[in-house]
């Protein structure tokens, strides 16, 4: 399946192909294939996905409970986080060190290992976040 922009639009270039997934919005190939810009049209197609995604938030961060496929083991997420790539690692670090446990931060959900939504809903209000217990 192929889709391309209305006329209104400003054209007929190649927007989404079933065969090719991702196309760059510079040179029409697919993502993979792009050499017109190398990682920056890669960074700028992610940096839109991001801003698309904060602006359909709500602007509550949420703190839930995961397990799914971690053979059982209770993982502490955080969805909802809308910062800087610099500030959600310096976010992260910040969270681990007062949970005293490891983390990770994974396409902009931030996980820390154990249950500790207690913890991590007190220290996000803290720093005047707007915070949900999920799950």
């Amino acid at each position: 399946m192929v889709r391309s922009m209305g006329r209104e639009s400003g054209g007929d270039r190649l927007v989404y192909s079933s065969e090719q997934g991702r196309v760059c919005p510079e040179c029409g190939r697919s993502e993979s294939r792009c050499r017109c810009r190398g990682k920056s049209a890669r960074a700028r197609i992610q940096a839109r996905e991001a801003t698309a995604a904060r602006e359909s938030s709500d602007g509550i961060v949420r703190v839930g409970r995961s397990t799914k496929g971690r053979r059982g083991k209770i993982v502490s997420t955080i969805t909802g986080v809308f910062l800087d790539d610099d500030e959600m690692d310096e976010l992260t670090g910040a969270l681990k060190r007062r949970c005293g446990t490891g983390g990770a931060l994974k396409d902009g959900v931030i996980e820390i290992q154990g249950d500790h939504r207690d913890t991590l809903v007190e220290e996000l209000e803290k720093r005047g976040f707007k915070v949900k217990r999920a799950g």
